[in-house]
């Protein structure tokens, strides 16, 4: 269309007057807005649903009883549903932003009424009493009614949520579709940790991965495993374990309540001072990682605990021993001593807890297991606070 056949206005034409006659014949019913698209040779459409309405529009059918046949989605996951409020909760309270994806449900099309408008817009008019079957989402569904019907309603309240609305009458399909939607791959942890929003052990994290030496270049940040072919040594979720255990104790403890800035200082003046004076680190540390070879970072990784996962969650419980939170400082002094420990596989602080011996290793070049379990990490800190005299 040329610009002269647009309507001559300085403001488009609004389209309430066009609207308005539908939404006052069928005031006795819910009607929204809507647009029509195609997708897997079925017709679909998009609307967006007020948060009070919700509770009333939406229905889930769970499998239940051990009978998949039962319902047309999976079983409730217990808690899930409150993971999401706390969520809400949480960002809304403090003003701040906050977002659940899609909901996707089912209606048989002879059910409701598609009154087409052109150009794929319409209006979608749902009669009192008609349900819409929840394809993906029944645990936001459950999370905002919740919401809505308790004590928070105004939280949510003024909110609206986007469905998507498959026409569908055949059950078998609707259950084939829940099982398609739920094909999702799981994200790993360390993309996760990099999404996360700036502030507490996330916050702290990734400047540490940006200003510590040692982590810069070589840490993996979206995959769950350091690759050695392109020189990583580390992932976003090994340092924040290191982060959250050296500041509370506990490696998952989320610090919500740290400030960023003063925490990230000591860690990195702390983590810098340590591994440059650590033998075991200081030539990974001084080389720049485009120089170091993939048999240099393999070997490091093989040979040290401080290439691996349990070697940081050891070393930042540790430091924690020796943080002044008064002053936001490790104890340099101490730094130094910690720098000292054999933090080689063989080391003997480590034999026995986090390096297991095995007998009769499938290969005799590597007869070493390491694991990071709760007891054994707790025994090797342990074992290392004796040694330098910190119990």
């Amino acid at each position: 269309m040329t610009d002269d056949l647009l309507p001559q206005s300085e403001t488009p034409p609004r389209l309430d007057p066009v609207l308005e006659p539908y939404f006052a014949k069928h005031h006795r019913e819910k009607c929204y807005p809507g647009l029509i698209f195609r997708q897997g040779k079925r017709r679909m459409v998009q609307i967006n649903v007020p948060a009070d309405d919700l509770p009333t529009l939406l229905q889930a059918k769970p499998s239940s009883d051990n009978d998949p046949d039962s319902g047309k989605n999976r079983p409730e996951v217990k808690g899930h549903a409150e993971e999401i409020k706390e969520y809400i909760l949480k960002r809304a309270t403090k003003g701040k932003p906050w977002i659940l994806g899609t909901l996707t449900a089912n209606v048989d099309p002879s059910k409701i009424e598609l009154i087409e408008l052109g150009r794929g817009i319409c209006l979608v008019v749902i009669p009192r009493g008609v349900k819409l079957d929840i394809t993906d989402g029944q645990h936001r569904k459950s999370a905002i009614q919740d919401l809505i019907i308790g004590e928070f309603g105004e939280v949510i309240g003024d909110n609206d949520f986007p469905i998507t609305l498959v026409l569908e009458p055949d059950f078998n399909q609707c259950q084939s579709d829940f099982r398609d939607m739920a094909q999702t791959k799981q994200l790993d942890k360390s993309l996760l940790l990099s999404f996360g929003e700036f502030e507490g052990r996330v916050g702290i994290t990734k400047r540490v991965i940006d200003e510590v030496f040692m982590f810069q270049g070589k840490t993996e940040k979206i995959k769950s495993s350091p690759a050695s072919k392109k020189k990583l040594v580390y992932t976003t979720n090994y340092i924040a374990k290191l982060v959250g255990a050296s500041f509370s104790g506990d490696s998952n403890n989320e610090l919500k309540e740290r400030d960023v800035d003063k925490a990230s200082d000591a860690l990195i003046n702390a983590l810098n001072q340590f591994f440059s004076e650590c033998t075991q680190s200081r030539h990974i540390v001084e080389v720049n990682v485009e120089d170091l070879s993939i048999d240099e970072i393999e070997d490091f990784k093989n040979e040290n605990l401080l290439g691996r996962s349990v070697g940081m969650e050891i070393l930042g419980h540790l430091l924690y021993c020796i943080y002044d939170k008064n002053v936001h400082l490790f104890d340099p002094k101490k730094i130094s001593t910690l720098a000292q420990i054999n933090w080689s596989r063989e080391g003997h602080l480590w034999r026995d807890n986090v390096v297991l011996l095995d007998p009769n290793p499938k290969n005799p070049a590597k007869p070493y297991k390491i694991t990071a379990g709760v007891n054994a990490i707790r025994i090797a800190v342990n074992r290392a606070k004796t040694h330098l005299g910190w119990m």
